[in-house]
Formats: C-alpha cells, structure tokens, sequence
C-alpha cells in the first residue's frame, strides 16, 4: 500500500511538473528546499580563455549535468535565455531524462522551469556510457544580462519534501560573458557536431552613399561528419545593443565543410552612417518556428572595423576569396575610341581560379565610375553565375559608353557584389545589398588603327590569336556599292580555338551599316587548330555616292539576345585595287567544294537598233576531285571611262564531275556611244549567308572580285557557220519554189546542227528568227527552235512556207534569208544569204 501511493503521489508530481514546464514564463517565488544543497558557482569566462563547456553537477551515481552555452537575446514579447546541459551517463543502466529537472532564477528571484526547445523535446533518455545534450530556454521578461542569473539542478526524489531533490545550482558570476573574446576560438556545437570558431574580420565599406558592414567568422569541422549551413539568423550587434540582420555572403548559401576542413564564413548587412563600429559583435540565433521564438546560440566580440583600400593599380593581380577558393582577377585590357560624343570603351576582365575546387561566382554589378564620381553600369551578366573549374582562367569582354565630356584617363572599373536578402520589415519581401569587392584602375589606351596587311596580336574570352586586315574592297552592286573588309584570324596557341558564330557589324564615318552588313567565313568547321588560319569577309551596302574616311569593322557572337564582342577593328587604310587579270589569263574561285578555274571563251559585241549587246562566253573548269555544284557567279562590266554596267548570267545549276567543264554566259546592254574597245568584266563568286552561292540561288553580295580583260569581236558571220553555243549551225543551202499561179513560196533548209556536249550549260535563253525577203522586197518571219524545230545532226531539212496574194503573179527572182538571234529584247543580225526561187509552169492537161 506504500509503494502504491508513493506511485500515484510520483505520477501527480510527473504530471504537474510537466504541465508548468509547458507554460512559457511560469514563475515561483523559491525553489524548493534540500538538506544536500551543493552550490556550484561557474568561473568567468576571461578575455584568455573562451569555451563552451562551463561547469558540472553530480546529479546521481556517475551521472553528471554540464553547463554549456549560456546566452540572452532580446525579444518584444520578452528576453529569452538559452543554456544547454550536457548529461554523461557513467552508470550500467539508461538513464530516464523525466527523473531531471532544471530552473532558472533570475537576479530579481524569479524562479522559472527550464523547457527543452522544439529540437530536443523528445529526448527522454541518456543510454549507458553515453552523452546528450539537451538546449532549454526561458523567457526571462525584461531581464537583459546574465549578471546574477543561477541554474539549479533538481531530481525526483520521494523522500524529499515536494518530491523534488535540489542536487546544485550553477551560479553565473556578474563578470561572466557568452561571447567569445575577438581574436580567440570558442568550442561549440553546431548540428551535434563540434566546431571551433573565431572571428576573422570586420570591414566597413561606403558605396552610393550607403555603409556596408562584412563581417567574417572561421569554422573548424572538428567531428567525423559534413558539416552543412545550420540555418542559424546571424546578426552584428552594436556596443548599444542594437541589431543588423547579416545575409550570408552569396557565394557560401548552403555551405559544407568537411571534418578537420577550415573554413571563413561571411556575412554582410547595411549600417547607419552615424553608428560607432567599436566593440560591435556577432550574435547567432536559431528561429524555433514552432515555439515563434529566435534562441540565441554562439556569439563573438569583433575585430576593430578596417576601412579596405579596394583600389587596384593598373594591371595588378587582384586576389578575392570566394567559398574559400582564392579567386585572382585583373583589368586585363582596355581601349577606347570616339564615337558621336561618346567614349567606346572595350575592356577585357581576366579571372583564374587557383584553388583545388570548382567555384560559381555569386551576383557581380559592374560600372565604370569617373573621379568626380558620377558611375555608369555595364553589362555583368557574363561574369556573375560563372563556374571556374581548378586552375581554369577565363577572360570576360566588358564594353562601356561614356559621354566625351566625362575625362576618359581616371576611371575605375567598380566590382560590386550584390546580396538579397530576407527583412523581416515587410514578410516576404527582400533587401539588395551591393558591397564593393574592388575597383579597378582602367589604363588610358585610345584603340590604334588598324593598317592593312600587318599582324596584331589579341586575347579574348576564346583565346589568344593574331589577325590581320588583309584588304578593303568597294565593289559595285545593284543601285548600291559593297564594301568588303577581308580579315584573316590565326591560332597563335598551342590548343584549339573555338570561334563562335560570328556575325559582323560596319560603320563608316561612324554611320552604322550593321543593318545591311553580312559576314562570310568558307569554312565548315569553326575550330582552328594550332596554327590553323580563317579568313572572314564582312560586307555593307552604301550608296554609291557616299565618300567616307574611316571604317569599324566589328566581330561579335550572340548570347542569351544580347552582343558579346569578339574583334573590332579601325582603319582608315584606302581601298584595294581590284585584282587585275590580262587577256586570256584565268579566275579562280576558292570555296570548300567549289574550287574551279574560269576563262573567256569569247566575247562578242552585237551591234542593235537601239544599243549595243555585249555577250561573254566562259569556261569554267572544276578542280574538285570529287563531283560537286559550282559557285554562281556574278559580273559587272566594266568601260574604259569607268562606267559599270551589271551582268545578266547564264549557268548550269548541274553538279560539276572532277575536271568537268561548265559554259557560262554573261551580257549586258550598252548604250550606242559606249566604246567597247577596253572592257573588263568584274566577276567573282556570290553569297547566299554564310556560304558560296549556288546556281538558282538569290545572291545578297559577292567576294574576291577580280577584274578581267576582254577581247570583244563584231559578230561577223554567214549561214554556212553560225556559232550560237552550245550550237553549231551550218546551212549549207536552200531550195524555194514557187508554182505558177499560187499564193505560196516553199523554201527547203539543207543543214547541219552539232552540239558541243563537252560542256554543261544552262537553259538556252537566245530567241533565233529566220526571216525571208521575197524578190518584191517584202519579209515575213519565222522563229526557229535550235533542237525542236532544227534538230541535231547532219544532212538534216527543214520546209518553211510563206503565203502571199501577190505572189499569184510572181514568175521567180531572188530571195534572201537573213537570220537574228534576239537577246534582251535587241535583235542582232548574225547572218544572211540569197538564193534564187525557182519557178515551176503548171502542166498543161492535153484532152
């Protein structure tokens, strides 16, 4: 019967002991008395001597209760004390966490039950040989130092009074301090893993007339397992007590640090101008959402704040630590030229991971700040998220524009770093933090022009490369004028270069041409090896009136919709002369699986009625070794007086074999005046995108023009040899006959027609008229279709007949066949020959 009631007298007390522990803030006025009383008063922790681990308590037969981690942090609905003990089980049996209890009793004599936080309510036992650690806070109302505050320790005893048995108290003397001394390491725990830590630094930086605070704390991973971000809410506390939410430093969100791995942790936050940076500290807490509490965990007194010196000199190597990786960076490069008032700046920003460890870089903001302050962003969307691989270098081209009235020699390159962060101002909203990483010294270089046919050496985020400006074209078409810049890249490295799509922009006298500008590269593959080299033509349209002194060419890639540069060059180099070729001499055309040789096969000038035509005939040979089409070709010709005049073109759309040979047709109309006694034909191969034009292709420009010398003859021909290729006719005589008293002329063609098939041609375009003059001086016309109307071969005929009332009373003559080839609507004589009609009596039917 004894042990039964002292059982439910147990279970009453368990049970009420566990309802006041669950009632935040419930006080008593004393503890409860014990004849064994033991009194442990905790040493102060000294500015020598920092740790975690502050006293101990015998609490039963090897069992013991160590004080750890003392802390207060202040709140609107009451002050809330944290401390953590830690219970060593020596005994062979489990020890039960409900035979255990603790209070807190203020310096004003409140008596508070200690309650464990959310993390640790449901350890209830410490098995045999082992440790636990159980945090327990309390909300201590307006009391704000630790100064006086004592811990004692009770057990569930049934003999004792109230059943509880006080077994020590933790006494906390008015020096001691939970915050670590700066410059000294506090043993602590953070995810039930041992960390030592110690602050690092303090430094205050202004930018746009804001302060910045960063503050940087080093962990030591003193246990066997990563140790990953606890998602502790750090903040800096000023000497007054006031509190600045810190954003962990972008770079390190989600952090691990292996065992026995040292790492510094960073922190950064926006000040008033008017706070005083003096004995400021670090203060980490812990949100308990279900208890809507923040528990204070470690704290550490700072450093004295350092104001950084971020300027860099011209060219120096600057190092910058991200996630513990040291980051080298340097204002590689930089160049500027005028432009429509404004400075063009292109700068090139270098950047190499020497660590062991790939790093991403966080949010970078950039701009380019004059002395008097005035700053202008640039573009950082290349920089910021970029991965470094281990020893990886990489460089970044930056491009800026500054009015000219800002002095372009003393800028600086401003890195800025920017953190968002949670405020708890506003739920859910955010605060942008920009903290300064360094400011670059750009070096005053005004861009050199370029000059034809000399080599210049560059690096880009591709690569290292020479390249030259090979020649500067102006070239006829259509109602407009072609430039070319012709450039030539080489691969100065001992590894690959990868060009990327590139696409080309001119400005000429600073008017932007980008709109009409092509770029062409005949090259398949865009990596150049060691060595290897690229040509790349980039051409604009201008009027043909427009006179201009200097020329931009501009080589840029496309990425995420936005221009990246790759290459731009100024020159005020004259234009080339066209390539010149003499009489007879060959064109060759240069082209992955178009390479071939051309050559004037003839040139004849057709004298018309109303103009001259001049009609060209070219061969060209195919020097591929494999069957393949021909590049398409375009033409102008050219006068002696300069004039220019375009050339209509006719050409197989057929695939070349090996060796194969192709006629080509030029002609163009010139007016009666024009002499045609010294021209030229300007022909090169034209361009559909990035690639030669194909036969039946639209061309938008053409390239390597060359400018060919003629020999233009008269058409001077009879019917015995008309020379209309790939057709060969000879008419080697006619028979007309008329009968007595008919209204008909029957005229027989006896000839040969041979075609050339050694060569590919295109449509044959020419319209062959055949008209006959009867002996009264009267015409009529007949068209003639060379392979339907005369057919291939020899000794062929052809019957033709003409009808007229006069010729009822006509009794013979001559007659006279004159045949014209008509080509763009001019119809050109190529020869004519009389015949005589014979005359046949009818027969007279004697009866």
């Amino acid at each position: 019967m004894i042990k039964h009631r002292n059982r439910n007298t147990y279970n009453a007390l368990l049970l009420s002991t566990l309802v006041i522990c669950q009632l935040p803030g419930y006080t008593v006025s004393a503890a409860s008395g014990a004849s064994n009383d033991i009194s442990t008063t905790i040493s102060a922790v000294t500015a020598n001597k920092t740790t975690n681990s502050l006293s101990y308590i015998q609490i039963g037969s090897n069992i013991k209760a160590t004080l750890e981690d003392v802390n207060i942090w202040p709140q609107a609905e009451g002050n809330i004390l944290t401390y953590t003990l830690n219970y060593s089980n020596g005994s062979n049996s489990d020890m039960n966490m409900i035979h255990y209890f603790s209070r807190v009793v203020t310096p004003a004599g409140s008596v508070i039950p200690g309650n464990p936080v959310t993390g640790d309510a449901l350890k209830k036992k410490v098995v045999s040989k082992e440790s636990l650690r159980v945090t327990y806070y309390v909300n201590v109302g307006k009391t704000d130092s630790l100064k006086g505050v004592k811990i004692p320790m009770y057990v569930w005893d049934a003999k004792t009074k109230g059943y509880l048995k006080q077994v020590g108290t933790f006494s906390l003397p008015a020096n001691y301090s939970p915050t670590a001394a700066s410059g000294k390491s506090l043993t602590t725990t953070i995810n039930d893993i041992p960390v030592t830590a110690n602050t690092e630094s303090l430094q205050i930086n202004k930018h746009n007339g804001k302060v910045y605070a960063k503050v940087g704390i080093s962990l030591t991973n003193r246990g066997k397992k990563v140790l990953g971000d606890p998602g502790y809410t750090a903040y800096l506390v000023s000497a007054g007590g006031t509190s600045f939410e810190l954003a962990l430093d972008s770079s390190q969100v989600a952090y691990k640090i292996q065992p026995q791995e040292k790492k510094v942790i960073y922190y950064l936050t926006e000040i008033p101008a008017y706070l005083k940076t003096d004995n400021m500290k670090l203060q980490f807490v812990q949100k308990d959402e279900t208890l809507k509490l923040e528990l204070p965990k470690s704290s550490y007194k700072l450093p004295a704040a350092k104001v950084p010196d971020l300027t860099v000199g011209k060219g120096v190597v600057k190092k910058i630590l991200i996630n513990n990786n040291t980051i080298e960076t340097q204002l590689n490069n930089a160049t500027v030229y005028a432009e429509n008032d404004m400075g063009i700046w292109s700068i090139q920003f270098r950047l190499k991971n020497s660590g062991n460890k790939a790093v991403t870089l966080p949010s970078y903001e950039l701009a380019v700040k004059s002395s008097k302050g005035k700053t202008f962003p640039i573009n950082a969307k290349a920089l910021s998220g970029m991965t470094l691989k281990p020893l990886e270098e990489k460089i970044i081209q930056l491009t800026a524009q500054l009015p000219l009235e800002v002095e372009q020699n003393t800028l600086q390159l401003q890195m800025i770093e920017a953190v968002t962060a949670d405020t708890t101002a506003t739920p859910g909203a955010t605060a942008k933090l920009t903290f300064p990483v360094a400011y670059y010294t750009i070096p005053y270089t005004p861009r050199p022009d370029t000059h034809s046919g000399l080599e210049y050496k560059t690096t880009n985020p591709h690569g290292s490369f020479t390249y030259s400006l090979q020649s500067l074209q102006r070239f006829p078409w259509k109602d407009d004028d072609i430039v070319v810049a012709k450039l030539r890249i080489v691969n100065t490295q001992s590894v690959t270069l990868s060009l990327p799509d590139l696409k080309g922009a001119l400005k000429v006298d600073n008017k932007d041409l980008t709109s009409s500008t092509e770029l062409f590269m005949d090259k398949q593959s865009t990596a150049l090896a060691p060595g290897e080299t690229a040509e790349i033509y980039v051409l604009a349209k201008v009027d043909y009136t427009m006179k201009f002194n200097s020329l931009k060419v501009i080589l840029y890639s496309i990425s995420n919709e936005e221009n990246v540069p790759f290459l731009t060059l100024s020159t005020k180099s004259t234009m080339n002369a066209v390539e010149k070729i003499d009489r007879g001499g060959s064109y060759t055309v240069t082209g992955k699986g178009k390479n071939a040789k051309v050559q004037e096969n003839k040139t004849t000038v057709y004298e018309g009625v109303n103009s001259n035509i001049v009609y060209t005939e070219m061969i060209m040979s195919s020097e591929e070794k494999r069957q393949s089409k021909m590049a398409r070709l375009q033409a102008y010709y050219k006068t002696a007086d300069g004039e220019l005049y375009e050339a209509a073109s006719n050409q197989s759309d057929a695939s070349a074999a090996p060796s194969g040979k192709q006629l080509i047709t030029f002609w163009t109309k010139l007016p009666k005046s024009v002499s045609t006694s010294d021209i030229a034909l300007y022909v090169g191969p034209g361009i559909t995108g990035n690639k030669l034009s194909e036969p039946g292709q639209e061309t938008t420009g053409f390239i390597n023009i060359a400018s060919l010398a003629l020999s233009p003859q008269k058409s001077v021909a009879n019917l015995t040899n008309v020379a209309l290729y790939p057709y060969t006719l000879s008419i080697k005589g006619s028979d007309g006959k008329h009968m007595e008293g008919s209204d008909t002329i029957s005229i027989v063609l006896n000839y040969d027609l041979l075609k050339d098939s050694s060569y590919d041609t295109g449509t044959f375009n020419h319209k062959l008229m055949l008209k006959m003059t009867d002996p009264y001086g009267k015409s009529q016309e007949k068209a003639v279709v060379l392979g339907t109307d005369l057919t291939e071969g020899s000794n062929n005929s052809f019957t033709m007949t003409f009808n007229s009332n006069m010729y009822k009373d006509l009794y013979g003559g001559p007659y006279k066949l004159t045949l014209y080839d008509e080509l763009q609507g001019e119809r050109i004589e190529l020869a004519s020959q009389t015949y005589s009609l014979t005359y046949e009596k009818l027969k007279v039917i004697e009866e």
